[in-house]
């Protein structure tokens, strides 16, 4: 299942189509039969195969008012400008999602991908674009 915005305007349209490449890559090769830290080092391969900056577990600072009030890791950091957060379960909770969204929200991204190699009917792939309430945050 892939979740993503309309082509014309799609942002970082390129590296997006890179990431979900090197997704299907791996899942193709496990399958939904792995941890995901395999996941994540598979796909940091892919992505550096497709000459893609990748950075594993990226600290990011989350501020509130102006100051940092905590740090969020994402699996994988992507050119500096996408990051990627990664499953291995069952199927993706609505927590998972709404987790996902708060982290990009307050992180500085402007694009995140959730990505869940665990599902049984094949790998989910959910494309998110923060943009328009930053501005007025």
């Amino acid at each position: 299942m892939i979740i993503m915005q309309e082509k014309d305007s799609l942002l970082f349209r390129e590296e997006s189509y890179a990431i979900r490449g090197a997704v299907f890559e791996v899942y193709k090769h496990f399958r939904n039969t792995q941890k995901e830290v395999v996941y994540r080092n598979a796909l940091i391969q892919e992505l550096k195969k497709k000459e893609l900056r990748v950075e594993a577990e990226k600290r990011i600072p989350v501020s509130y008012g102006g100051r940092t009030v905590g740090t969020y890791v994402p699996a994988l950091v992507v050119n500096c400008s996408i990051c990627i957060e990664l499953k291995a379960k069952p199927f993706i909770h609505k927590q998972d999602k709404e987790q996902f969204w708060q982290y990009l929200k307050n992180s500085g991204f402007r694009l995140g991908f959730l990505v869940n190699f665990g599902a049984p009917d094949g790998v989910q792939i959910i494309r998110k674009v923060y943009d328009t309430a930053r501005g007025s945050a």
